[in-house]
């Protein structure tokens, strides 16, 4: 993983000033790529670059050029598959002049143009310009693991794997999305193309940009989470044989994931994802050193370690296990809000942070990690709900007619509930915003603007429809952008996931429902899968989901700087929120014992305080207009 910046000027050459600009952009981004930076300009275009080195240490340094040196590329991300499709590119005549991973995607952009995206198997964000066409080529993965974001302001495309470097652009003026900030606390997190800096946009992912030598931009799909419609003629394998090919692809993911120069280390959690990880990871390392790393917490009723530790035994992994101190929370938020680049809606971001220093403090710079299970494999209790509906066991389908033409016209299926019911948090979300807010709600609220593409959930399974809004509404832009790649990045560590394998997660949509929530035991599957390697007292283990202490903690330890964001002047001042309703949830949530049932409760205040924290770090304690 690296981090990728620049910009092309359209109707003008490039300035020494601009080659100034270019180097602050790239210096925002040396935590993403500390081991060398570098930089190139001509003619009209701008590419900056940081490298955390991983693949072709010795001579994997970008921008990468094509034989004719009218191709360049800069690439942030690794292509997992790139030694059999550079196997397959140099029989039919191709050069290559590096040991880089990347440097395929060059050679197939000579073959087949912007057509040979879904040949990667991989994570990555890459800007290539072509030299002949005067055409900018941008992509993000089809899981989105790599972010990519960018504006056009007065005739200039600009670009970054972070938005801290767009913003070193002076072109680019920081103002408050306040759509972006309705998402968050309607959603789990901010969705793609949306981010909470108006007009500054996120590359979708599975998504293409093409920037023509007019500056005409155009944005192309070529990935998406293929569920087929119902097919009663569809033939449905017996379970062992889903089983079967569930495990060569999972195999084959975790193989392709162990392919760096530098170790790999995975990250366990003590519950099945990661267990099966480590597992895999011991059968393919032969005699080779295996590195984990858990976050264990003193509190030892939500304490992991015991099956962390057995996990580990078995693997025959040396195993560094971190201690969260809860204390750590106010000292990381910052930290945690400055990476994600928005407010977060849950502390556990911190634990992240703390856990990729200690790798990094261990010399990895490699984890594997097992988000993505959940998602695909009815891991969450929702999909349990969902089953519940459908058998009777549940009373919640008893839908007032105005509840049901909200969910339509949100999801598309007026039948179809997602975390909360929407009349409840349209009136929570009016509740929270200022007067002045209030007063422009409809053009502010995240509802009245395309979420999901509705078409995907139409005649789809139900356990299908949940899977494809956990994917695109949780795990995309928030586990694994602001919880994973942002908290990673932040400490030089890259993040692979093999259940985010691009054929795995295809072949994950063709295995039917109940094989995936069986008499609502979640990830039945993968828990058969697992029978013959993770210890049986993790695979039989209720689901764990810790969830981090949130603003009531802080509340209730009388931490200054939380209780100045809070104050009633400062709220009063920004503008956003209502004062007297913080001033009331203040009273309530510092009580003794109070406690919210997160997630079935949102954690309103940590929303207010991280936003604070975003206005201090991205406007430099300057109110941005209310638009």
């Amino acid at each position: 993983m690296c981090g990728i910046c620049g910009f092309v000027k359209y109707g003008n050459r490039m300035s020494f000033e601009d080659h100034l600009v270019l180097k602050k952009m790239n210096s925002k981004l040396i935590h993403r790529g500390p081991d060398a930076q570098n930089t190139l300009m001509f003619d009209n275009v701008a590419f900056g670059f940081t490298r955390l080195s991983i693949i072709g240490l010795e001579n994997g340094m970008q921008p990468i050029y094509n034989e004719s040196k009218d191709i360049v590329l800069i690439c942030n991300g690794e292509i997992f598959n790139y030694i059999e499709l550079k196997q397959n590119l140099k029989s039919r005549g191709h050069l290559f002049t590096t040991d880089s991973d990347v440097e395929v995607i060059i050679h197939l952009y000579e073959e087949k143009g912007t057509d040979f995206l879904n040949d990667l198997n991989g994570q990555f964000a890459f800007a290539l310009y072509d030299k002949k066409r005067n055409v900018l080529f941008c992509a993000r993965d089809q899981m989105g693991i790599i972010p990519f974001f960018y504006t056009f302001v007065k005739n200039t495309f600009i670009f970054g794997s972070e938005i801290k470097a767009i913003l070193e652009h002076p072109l680019v003026a920081a103002e408050v999305d306040l759509v972006g900030l309705d998402q968050i606390i309607s959603f789990p997190g901010l969705i793609s193309p949306r981010t909470m800096f108006r007009n500054i946009h996120s590359l979708e992912n599975g998504h293409f940009l093409l920037v023509d030598d007019q500056a005409k931009i155009t944005d192309m799909e070529y990935w998406d989470l293929p569920y087929e419609q119902h097919n009663h003629d569809v033939k449905i394998k017996s379970e062992a044989e889903y089983v079967e090919e569930l495990g060569y692809h999972f195999e084959n993911a975790v193989k392709l994931r162990l392919r760096a120069d530098v170790p790999t280390g995975f990250y366990l959690s003590g519950g099945l994802d990661s267990s099966m990880i480590a597992m895999k990871v011991d059968q393919f390392l032969g005699k080779g050193i295996r590195r984990a790393f858990s976050i264990d917490f003193p509190d030892s009723q939500i304490s992991e370690a015991k099956y962390q530790n057995l996990a580990a035994e078995k693997s025959h992994a040396s195993l560094y296990q971190k201690t969260f101190y809860y204390s750590d929370i106010s000292e990381r938020l910052h930290d945690a809000v400055y990476h994600c680049e928005c407010p977060i809606k849950e502390t556990y971001n911190t634990a992240s942070l703390h856990l990729s220093q200690a790798v990094r403090d261990n010399q990895l710079k490699v984890i594997l990690s097992g988000e993505g299970a959940d998602e695909f494999f009815a891991g969450y209790v929702g999909y349990r709900f969902d089953k519940m509906r459908e058998e009777g066991l549940s009373d919640s389908n008893n839908l007032s007619q105005e509840e049901y033409n909200l969910r339509r016209h949100v999801w598309g299926d007026g039948d179809f509930f997602y975390e909360s019911n929407l009349q409840d948090l349209t009136a929570l979300k009016k509740s929270l915003y200022s007067n002045q807010l209030r007063a422009f709600f409809e053009d502010i609220n995240c509802m009245e603007y395309p979420i999901i593409k509705k078409e995907k959930l139409l005649q789809r399974d139900t356990l299908h429809k949940r899977s494809y809004m956990d994917y695109k509404l949780r795990l995309v832009d928030h586990l694994i952008s602001d919880h994973g790649d942002r908290m990673a990045m932040a400490n030089s560590v890259e993040v692979r996931y093999p259940f985010l394998d691009k054929d795995l997660v295809e072949f994950s949509t063709t295995i039917p429902s109940k094989f995936k929530l069986n008499n609502f035991t979640e990830k039945y599957i993968l828990r058969k899968l697992a029978e013959k390697s993770v210890p049986r007292e993790i695979l039989e283990r209720e689901k764990f989901g810790f969830v981090a202490p949130g603003s009531p903690y802080l509340l209730q330890r009388n931490i200054e700087y939380i209780n100045d964001i809070l104050s009633y002047e400062t709220i009063k001042r920004q503008g956003f929120f209502d004062p007297n309703l913080i001033e009331r949830l203040k009273k309530q949530y510092s009580q003794d014992g109070f406690f919210l049932n997160v997630p079935f409760e949102t954690d309103l205040l940590i929303i207010v305080i991280t936003f604070g924290i975003f206005l201090e770090q991205f406007f430099e304690k300057k109110v941005p207009a209310l638009s």
